[in-house]
């Protein structure tokens, strides 16, 4: 039985990672942290949850030995500094933040605005894609699970930069979000009178995920590759449905698109290649660890179109987490994951 801690339990994303590891016949939860809510007990909080026998506690009063894993549901900047000691202790870490995600604390600065309090572990952490990424995941002492936005665009153009299907250069990706990916504190621009029947771009002109996207796939298929990437926030609570225009290399056809995403992902347990001229929907893969790819050629054109879809919780959160969990661990993959989407 693995001992876990969970940092942050009582955000949407520490809340969703706490509903999967509470079934997990492999984990044991030590304890549960919140700042906000310290000395509750979490169905106090949330009556609904999965009842955890003991309080809340904060950060300070989390016991660092006794667990051999954490995962880290904390707010950027925080992280960072709650990582080190863990390491220390000799706990696995699997964070949630962005603070791990980058290769150097320049990247980090220039796309976060602060300081890396932790450089040094930089260049240890591992990206949490496990379709990217499993067998370095599997021996991690650190993982740095994805972004959302970053989940639903890095995993329909991995496969086709990688087999030279499309250019490194000229991609451009267009992400609708839902309100959740704001995160649960209360913000102006996603309190729902700002939201409900509009739509507007966020993060302009530079959202902070577009260096993580530009970064883990020009790491991953070995040249640079360079992303103009826009999100969107919708009014609906979960998901993300992200459009990418991709420019095609010379002589790609549609059986090259096919060929390489059955290439790299046969026998992923949560890719749904849906095929050419299908399109996802937000509604294929609420509340599942599922990325749903479609995809079409406009060769009038030399481009590609694809589209994928995630729940920003799941995929783009929690269920990469338990995911990369499973691979460090020696679980099965599908492990408290296997659950079908819902719908409607």
């Amino acid at each position: 039985m693995v001992r876990v801690g969970i940092y942050g339990a009582t955000g949407y994303t520490g809340l969703e990672l706490y509903r999967r590891i509470s079934v997990h016949p492999g984990a044991e939860v030590v304890f549960l942290t919140s700042e906000q809510y310290a000395g509750k007990k979490l169905t106090d909080v949330f009556p609904f949850a999965p009842p955890f026998p003991r309080p809340l506690v904060s950060i300070d009063d989390a016991p660092s030995k006794g667990i051999d894993a954490a995962f880290l549901a904390l707010p950027h900047t925080v992280s960072m500094k709650v990582a080190p000691g863990l390491l220390d202790a000799g706990v696995r870490v699997i964070d949630l933040s962005a603070d791990f995600r980058h290769g150097s604390p320049e990247a980090y600065r220039e796309n976060y605005g602060v300081e890396h309090s932790a450089p040094g572990i930089l260049g240890e952490a591992v990206y949490g894609l496990c379709e990217l990424n499993r067998d370095a995941i599997r021996d991690a002492r650190i993982v740095a699970a994805p972004g959302c936005f970053p989940a639903s665009i890095i995993l329909p153009l991995y496969p086709l930069l990688r087999e030279g299907v499309v250019k490194a250069k000229g991609i451009v990706a267009d992400s609708k979000t839902g309100v959740s990916g704001g995160g649960r504190a209360p913000k102006l621009n996603f309190h729902y009178p700002e939201v409900e029947g509009g739509i507007f771009a966020y993060g302009f002109p530079r959202h902070r995920h577009n260096g993580e996207i530009e970064e883990v796939l020009s790491q991953s298929v070995g040249r640079e590759v360079t992303v103009t990437f826009v999100p969107h926030l919708a009014p609906m609570v979960r998901g993300i449905l992200s459009t990418i225009y991709a420019p095609l290399e010379e002589g790609a056809g549609p059986g090259d698109v096919g060929e390489a995403f059955r290439k790299i992902y046969d026998g992923e347990p949560f890719i749904l290649l849906l095929g050419e001229g299908v399109s996802p929907s937000t509604k294929f893969v609420a509340g599942s660890n599922l990325c749903a790819i479609g995809y079409q050629l406009r060769e009038e054109a030399g481009l590609l179109v694809l589209l994928s879809a995630v729940d920003n919780l799941v995929k783009g959160a929690s269920g990469s987490a338990v995911q990369c969990f499973n691979v460090m661990f020696g679980f099965d993959e599908k492990t408290a994951l296997d659950e079908a989407p819902l719908f409607p």
